[in-house]
């Protein structure tokens, strides 16, 4: 069954319409909508706690920067960054609190680990602060599992690292 506009819950976007597509992260909106997620993050955690993320980093080259989109507007991203043979960190999933509790942090994530998949990468791995339940939550319900630091990452009691094995 598909819901009408009238059936969604108040306050909650429909999410008919929205596209996920790779982009080049060097533009207006992407750098703006970081700045959306490095503000929400300095409410959580402390100054030495925050790791913003520069635009730049996520434009390297073998990093995949996915965009969603609703008619132009930039609602929310996620982007994929070697860090080994076989090996990738998610990095920066973050929608933008209009477009929350309509499904699209799940559609990024699932399409980023489908783009992980088409590049060989069998494991993938992320940094998340322990303020951010509904994020834990979201990655619990795709098969992530805590683990250790990894990459340059030191141990951090602010932060939760996970990581998980991608079936072919």
């Amino acid at each position: 069954m598909t819901a009408r506009r009238d059936d969604l819950p108040a306050g909650k976007m429909n999410p008919i319409g929205i596209t996920i597509a790779a982009e080049d992260a060097r533009q207006a909106d992407v750098a703006a909508l970081m700045e959306e997620a490095d503000d929400y993050l300095r409410t959580l955690y402390p100054a030495q706690g925050n790791r913003p993320v520069d635009v730049d980093a996520l434009s390297a080259p073998g990093v995949a920067f996915l965009a969603a989109r609703r008619n132009g507007s930039l609602l929310g991203s996620v982007a994929l960054r070697p860090i080994g043979p076989g090996h990738a960190e998610i990095k920066r999933l973050f929608v933008q609190e209009a477009a929350r509790g309509c499904g699209l942090g799940r559609r990024l994530l699932a399409t980023l680990e489908s783009e992980a998949r088409l590049r060989g990468i069998d494991r993938v791995s992320l940094e998340v602060g322990i303020k951010q339940p509904q994020a834990i939550r979201l990655y619990r319900s795709f098969g992530y599992r805590d683990c250790g630091p990894f990459g340059t990452y030191r141990l951090d009691p602010l932060s939760l690292f996970m990581t998980k094995r991608l079936a072919p």
